[in-house]
């Protein structure tokens, strides 16, 4: 049985014709099982219906033949998930007679789901004229041959194919990454050298080696000025400052150093590029924190931009023929810049992810990005497209119709549009006037020159970390001070809560290995700082002199699961303003100090952290992951991880009932606020102070304009009743779609 299963499969999968294989396996199953027929039914989900696709004993139409998903047994199969073994498949109550195919000269049947990740993606099915019931090693057989093709039929649907003919539309998902809708030609035109690409390599002339370098930093450095003053009318001050960074980063001591000492160590200089940046950007990608892994993206585009002048000399401006969608390999800051206003339509990458700085600025642009797509791009240069940036689909080849329907969405995005950014200066307040404290979530000096957000009361989340996890060593107490110094500058007469040294487990510094079996449970957030005084006071007191004078930095301690832990910190705190007071020249304003709830332990505290600090944050993101025992990163389990999941909304309503109670002043800076749906239902349950990242500003403070605190309420008082995560989204898209905001709704899924 193993042999045969194996040699259907190898079979199945050698082709590269999805309906071809759909012939061979029927085929071939016929003949492994020995019966007179085998048929494949595929299912088609936007129409809820199933498609018999290919068969081997049936007759095949001229035309489709086509069930809806309730009916005949095949419908039976598929909506249960569970096989079917019937000896008189004729007289069952499910049996539905379609008289063009021929099945009534079979009597038995046996029918198992094609499942993948609790989808079922078709049904397959083996008859025989005699009436029997088919073995239980038979029907073994066949659910094991099911599982085995539920894999190829996910990455034959991943790649867009149809099991229709090559004229019909084809369908390819990825991650949403900018929102927007484009319609336009693909592009294929991606000729950059790849920094994977370099293999190893020795040279006898050091000298030159180290000369080339320096000339292409110089050159990059120039380009991203230039790119930089392309889009300075384009885009805010904050988007703009992403090019900041790459300059800052090329002219940092410790990149520079690394990569010098890699050539001196006898490497070509391209070889020890790729070495150093592999290196630096491995630091970030095994970060559980979206946004921290994300920056392992920027390390390596400034690596792969330096590999370009390297290679090349001085940048050429390509002559774009006619507006495009471009598909990439990765999408960068720089190749979005490069591409002149008006020619690039939208974006499709084959890599990245929707929190990369490059995602960023296409969020600011305006340029719909879909991401992580699975495609074989050379075959779809030039063929017309749309790219949904709400859902991550491509459509290539897509019928009048849809485009029809996508032209109306178009018209209809362009007014949201107008509406959202006439009333981006407008004060944060319900229709009855209640007033909402929205804040920032940052993590770079360059994330900081938030000056067109007017509306904002300050920064929410800003995290430390960076700097550490950036270098070879612990930066200094004065290179710390300067990096708050220009944050907090960055807001005058706001509040910027720091949050202090985040790392340990699932964010290792390079200059402190740290070997876990669970990282998300072990050594990180204060348990490393308490347990490295040294390094927590040096950050304190670097905090501490970067706000003289300003007075606008609260202090907040992330991963505290007990009190003991926030009398600790709080014991360090008090030690390193004593230490700078009696140094400083200037008055020293005492910082408010918070502290995360991330940890569900707790929330049964709450009453006696009242006692100790001036306010907390909510990590929902992290507090949905610990509330649920699912790692948010791990695809196997991802479907479980959900923030509107009633346990984790009914924690949220504990939070913040108790905070209220002890005046404890609360702000939510998790994922949840940035995002329509949270943001409404926070509001509901209590919350009046949201952190979220800058993109989400303007959506969220137009839809709060839009609706009144007793309707929010009232809708809470719904969900007080769901019993799923599912249950509670659908409430919430009626409510929106009712106020006329249905637009919003796939922009913040």
């Amino acid at each position: 049985m193993l042999t045969q299963l194996r040699e259907i499969v190898e079979q199945v999968s050698k082709v590269d014709d999805l309906r071809q294989s759909l012939e061979i396996l029927v085929n071939e199953t016929c003949k492994a099982m020995q019966t007179e027929c085998c048929s494949i039914y595929i299912v088609n989900e936007p129409q809820q219906q199933i498609e018999l696709m290919a068969t081997k004993g049936l007759v095949t139409p001229s035309k489709s033949v086509t069930l809806d998903i309730n009916e005949g047994l095949v419908g039976l199969v598929c909506r249960t998930v569970e096989p079917l073994n019937l000896a008189d498949a004729v007289n069952h109550p499910n049996y539905k007679y379609v008289p063009e195919i021929g099945e009534e000269i079979y009597h038995s049947f046996l029918a198992t789901p094609i499942v993948h990740r609790r989808n079922c993606l078709g049904v397959l099915v083996v008859q025989q004229r005699r009436q029997r019931s088919f073995t239980e090693v038979e029907e073994s057989f066949l659910v094991t041959l099911s599982a085995q093709l539920a894999v190829i039929f996910a990455h034959a649907k991943a790649q867009g194919q149809r099991l229709k003919n090559h004229q019909q539309t084809q369908v390819f998902s990825g991650l949403a990454a900018s929102p927007g809708v484009a319609i336009a030609p693909l592009w294929w035109g991606d000729e950059q050298p790849q920094l994977e690409s370099v293999s190893p390599c020795s040279t006898l002339n050091i000298h030159q080696e180290l000369e080339s370098l320096s000339q292409a930093i110089d050159l990059a450095m120039k380009d991203f000025r230039k790119l930089r003053k392309r889009l300075v009318n384009d885009i805010n001050k904050d988007t703009l400052a992403i090019f900041d960074l790459f300059i800052h980063l090329l002219n940092d001591p410790t990149l520079r150093e690394d990569l010098k000492k890699q050539i001196k160590s006898g490497d070509t200089v391209d070889w020890a590029l790729r070495q150093v940046v592999e290196s630096y950007a491995a630091r970030f990608g095994k970060m559980s924190d979206p946004y921290l892994r994300e920056r392992s993206q920027d390390i390596k585009e400034l690596g792969q931009r330096l590999l370009y002048f390297l290679y090349n000399g001085e940048s050429v401006e390509y002559d774009w023929p006619h507006p495009v969608i471009l598909i990439t390999q990765e999408l960068t800051a720089s190749l979005l810049a490069s591409v002149p206003k008006g020619k690039l339509k939208a974006v499709v990458s084959m890599e990245g992810a929707s929190n990369s700085h490059a995602a960023i600025l296409s969020r600011a642009l305006g340029i719909p990005a879909v991401m992580g797509v699975d495609i074989t791009p050379q075959k779809l240069h030039n063929k017309k497209a749309i790219v949904d940036g709400y859902s991550g689909q491509i459509f290539v080849r897509p019928s009048r119709a849809l485009v029809k329907e996508y032209r109306q969405l178009l018209n209809e995005e362009l007014e949201l549009s107008k509406l959202v950014e006439g009333e981006i200066e407008e004060i944060t307040q319900t229709k009855d006037q209640l007033s909402i404290n929205l804040f920032l979530n940052a993590g770079l000096s360059a994330d900081t020159s938030i000056a067109i957000n007017k509306g904002v009361k300050g920064v929410g989340l800003y995290r430390t970390e960076i700097p550490f996890l950036l270098q070879h060593r612990f930066p200094s107490e004065e290179e710390q001070t300067l990096q708050y110094r220009s944050v907090l500058e960055a807001y005058p007469n706001k509040p910027v809560v720091m949050r202090t040294l985040d790392v340990g487990g699932d964010k290792p510094l390079p200059y402190l290995s740290v070997e876990e079996d669970n990282p998300f449970l072990g050594w990180r957030g204060i348990r490393f700082t308490l347990d490295h005084p040294d390094i927590f006071l040096i950050q304190l007191r670097a905090m501490l002199k970067a706000s003289v004078g300003l007075d606008n930095m609260d202090i907040m301690l992330p991963m505290i699961s007990g009190l003991k832990e926030l009398d600790d910190a709080l014991a360090f705190i008090e030690q390193a303003y004593n230490e700078v007071s009696t140094l400083s020249e200037h008055q020293l304003k005492r910082p408010k100090i918070g502290i995360m709830i991330e940890v569900p332990s707790m929330l049964y505290l709450l009453p006696q952290v009242a006692e100790k600090v001036d306010f907390i944050s909510v990590g929902s993101n992290d507090l949905t992951q610990y509330l649920l025992a699912v790692d948010r990163n791990n695809t196997r389990v991802a479907d479980v991880y959900d923030s509107l999941h009633p346990a984790v909304i009914a924690a949220l309503k504990h939070i913040i009932d108790v905070s209220n109670q002890h005046q404890l002043p609360v702000c939510l800076c998790g994922e949840l606020a940035g995002d329509p749906i949270g943001a409404l239902l926070l509001v509901g349950l209590g919350y009046r102070s949201l952190s979220m990242n800058t993109s989400s500003v303007a959506k969220i403070k137009y839809i709060l304009r839009q609706v009144s605190l007793n309707e929010l309420v009232i809708m809470v008082e719904k969900i007080d009743h769901c019993y799923a995560a599912e249950e509670i989204r659908e409430l919430m898209v009626n409510f929106l779609e009712t106020k006329g905001l249905g637009g919003f709704i796939r922009a913040g899924k």
